[in-house]
Order: structure tokens, then C-alpha cells, then sequence
């Protein structure tokens, strides 16, 4: 781990407080499987919690659900939970936040879910509408945050930032960038203020933590944050290769390598390889790759693919590389080439998903196009001007340093 610090996250830090310290009373969580202690990888956080003596009475689960291995997009029900027999009220499917007579008998709601940095991963979300939840029944709300698996340098941040107006989504509900290199404690602060929920919001930060580190630096084990994200590579290209949800090809859903390949049967994959190649973008190069997903599109189909590796990942600009693979593919398809929908529990008809993915009204129409200025064009949709700005009193780390 770099700076030989032992890291810890929120979790860690909260079981270490003195009871004084803690939150007491009647206490709804809001986790899934992937939240596990820094110290101890095995253990989930809501189990650690009880053996604690939290009195925990109610868990709330995301997408994805308690076991954070429901299917994309898929609606999850409420139900219990078999490790601690507590009930389960899912904000994911009825529901995408916590209704007022749940909150009702609560002391304070805690917040563990680990998330990937990436604007349209929907558990800030969730985050998001639990902040104006907790706010309006007036019950406290404590984050317990994680490290950005992604890194906190601001140098990596990339655009664009969301049109709210016209995309706002469950993908989205600020104008965010889609790579923000914050955490989920500093996300809650930022909306709290930006918003003006008025939330009786705590954040419990992580130690050991700096915005130089991506998550191999942590030295800890990368637990599958939901099904299609099984390793640390999977969520650095997420940000770009989610942005094929929009199109006919698979994102290897179902393999090991999801989000790090795009395919279908009849893919030119050579010539997308190829095409692509020649931009020799940092950190990153393609090669074809044939694979075989268990979910659609092509479930179960042997696909022609194209397969990003990493070669140095603090190089590596996902949204870039995402939007140019995109392009060489449409150029490689020629007028076979067609959009798609992209049905889920929050957006049923699938409609605008590649807008709601990218936050930008015309970049698809730009895309489409086979011009010589097309890297320029993607610099400038990926800026996010301002951000650093907006965000710097919101920060909870700073370089080596938590503040």
C-alpha cells in the first residue's frame, strides 16, 4: 500500500469511536454484501455493526440489492436479510427512496455502500435521494465513507457535466461530471450545500486515504461491487464502455472481463482494433478478443469483440477511450450501425439512454460523424469547467492527507 499507511474506511472508524461517540438509538442502514470492513475483508458491515451492539432495526438496499447481485437495471423487492434476519426495504424498484413511515422510527440512518466514481452508477444516487429523505423526516444521516476506487486527482476528472434540465435521471440528478474523483461522503456534502436539503448530515471519513491513490494502492482485496463490475479494471473503463449499454454490442456482462470488452457477431473487430490503435491514446490499447456473455444482447453467442487493456492506469481516460471506440465502431458499421434502447426498473422504456449516459445533447449526432477533428471535439465535451471550484469546500482529503 502506498505511504505504508494502514487504511481505514468509515466503518473501521466508526466501530473505533467510544460509545459516546457513536450513533445510538434505533438505527436503519443502507448497504449491501460489497460493504465489508478494511480491516477484516470477510466481514460485511452490518454484521459488524451488530456485534458491536448498533441497534440496528432496518436495512436498505440499491440497486442490485442486499446481495448487490440482481441484474442490471432489474427491479429488487423487499424482503429480509438471511444473514441478520433483519427486514429489507429495497429503494430499487417501488421505491427509489425511503418513504416517511420508514424513517419514522429511526434515531439516524447510516450509509455503507462502496461506489465506483463513476456519475451514472446509481448508488450516489441513491445517496442522493436518501439525503432529501433523511432531510424532509428530519432524522440524521451518517455516511460512512469509502475510498474513490477510481483516484481523487482532479487531473482525471472528465466531463461531461450532466444537463439536469433535459437528462436528469436516476442516472443522474446533478450536473456532475461522469468520472468526478470524489467520494460518497464528499458527494453528500457537496449536495447537502448545492442543494440545500438541509440534511443533518455526518461523514465518518476513511484514514490512510489520499486522492493520489487508485484502489491497487489500498493493498486491500477489490470485492464485486455489483455483478457486472468484478475487478478494479472493469470499474477504471466503466465510465467510458458503459456508454455501449446504447448500442447493439455486449459489455461482456456474464465474463470476467465485463466492461473491459465490447462485441457481437458480427463485429469488424479487427478493423474496430485497428481503427482505434491508431489514436494511441495513453495508457490504454485494443486488440480483438472473441468471448462469449451470459446476458443480453447475445446472450449466450459467440461475439467478435474488441478487448481494452491497460497498460498504465493512471493514464487511462475511460470517458475518451469510451467515445472513441463508439466512434471507430460506427465508422467500422457503416449504415448497419443502430442505437438502442436500454429498459430498466428506472427508466422503462429505455428511451435517450445514451444521453442519459453522456449528459450532452448532440455528441451522438458528433459521434456519428467520420471528421478529423474528432479528438478535439472529445476534449472539449470531456472538460468539466468549474468543477474544482464548486467542489474544493466539500473535500474531505486533500493530497496525502485527510483535512
Amino acid at each position: 500500500m502506498e505511504d505504508n499507511a494502514r487504511l481505514l474506511v468509515g466503518i473501521d472508524q466508526l466501530l473505533a469511536l467510544a460509545s459516546a461517540d457513536r450513533p445510538g438509538g434505533r438505527l436503519g442502514l443502507v448497504t449491501n454484501d460489497a460493504a465489508r470492513l478494511a480491516v477484516d475483508p470477510g466481514v460485511p458491515s452490518r454484521v459488524a455493526l451488530l456485534r458491536a451492539g448498533f441497534k440496528l432495526v432496518r436495512l436498505f438496499s440499491p440497486e442490485h440489492g442486499l446481495q448487490a447481485n440482481a441484474t442490471d437495471g432489474a427491479a429488487v423487492g423487499d424482503g429480509a436479510d438471511p444473514l441478520t434476519g433483519l427486514p429489507v426495504v429495497s429503494l430499487y424498484g417501488e421505491r427509489i427512496r425511503p418513504e416517511r413511515e420508514a424513517l419514522a422510527d429511526l434515531d439516524a440512518v447510516l450509509f455503507d455502500i462502496p461506489d465506483i466514481g463513476t456519475r451514472f452508477y446509481t448508488y450516489i444516487w441513491t445517496l442522493w435521494h436518501l439525503l432529501e429523505a433523511c432531510a424532509h423526516a428530519d432524522v440524521p444521516l451518517v455516511v460512512l465513507d469509502r475510498p474513490n476506487p477510481l483516484g481523487g486527482g482532479f487531473e482525471t476528472v472528465e466531463g461531461p457535466l450532466l444537463d439536469t434540465d433535459r437528462f436528469g435521471s436516476f442516472l443522474g440528478r446533478a450536473s456532475i461530471p461522469i468520472r468526478h474523483s470524489l467520494t460518497v461522503g464528499e458527494l453528500a456534502r457537496l449536495w447537502n450545500w448545492e442543494e440545500r436539503f438541509g440534511a443533518r448530515l455526518r461523514v465518518v471519513p476513511c484514514s490512510g486515504w489520499n486522492r493520489r491513490m487508485q484502489w491497487p494502492d489500498t493493498g486491500l482485496p477489490f470485492i464485486p461491487t455489483s455483478p457486472a463490475i468484478p475487478s478494479f479494471e472493469s470499474a477504471l473503463l466503466y465510465p467510458g464502455l458503459c456508454l455501449f449499454e446504447a448500442t447493439p454490442l455486449s459489455v461482456g456482462r456474464g465474463t470476467d472481463l465485463a466492461f473491459q470488452i465490447v462485441g457481437a457477431p458480427d463485429l469488424p473487430n479487427v478493423e474496430v482494433a485497428c481503427q482505434f490503435n491508431t489514436l494511441r491514446l495513453p495508457g490504454i490499447e485494443a486488440e480483438p478478443h472473441e468471448f462469449t456473455p451470459t446476458h443480453p444482447p447475445h446472450a449466450g453467442l459467440r461475439c467478435r469483440g474488441v478487448r481494452v487493456r491497460i497498460l498504465d492506469r493512471r493514464a487511462v481516460r475511460p470517458v475518451r477511450t469510451g467515445l472513441h471506440l463508439i466512434a471507430a465502431t460506427v465508422r467500422a458499421y457503416g449504415a448497419r450501425f443502430r442505437w438502442t434502447r436500454y429498459p430498466t426498473a428506472a427508466n422503462p422504456g429505455g428511451e435517450a439512454h445514451f444521453e442519459r449516459l453522456i449528459g450532452q445533447d448532440g455528441i451522438r449526432a458528433a459521434v456519428e460523424q467520420d471528421r478529423d477533428d474528432l479528438d478535439a471535439r472529445v476534449r472539449g465535451w470531456t472538460r468539466a469547467n468549474g468543477w474544482i471550484a464548486r467542489v474544493e469546500s466539500s473535500l474531505l482529503y486533500r493530497g496525502a492527507h485527510s483535512v
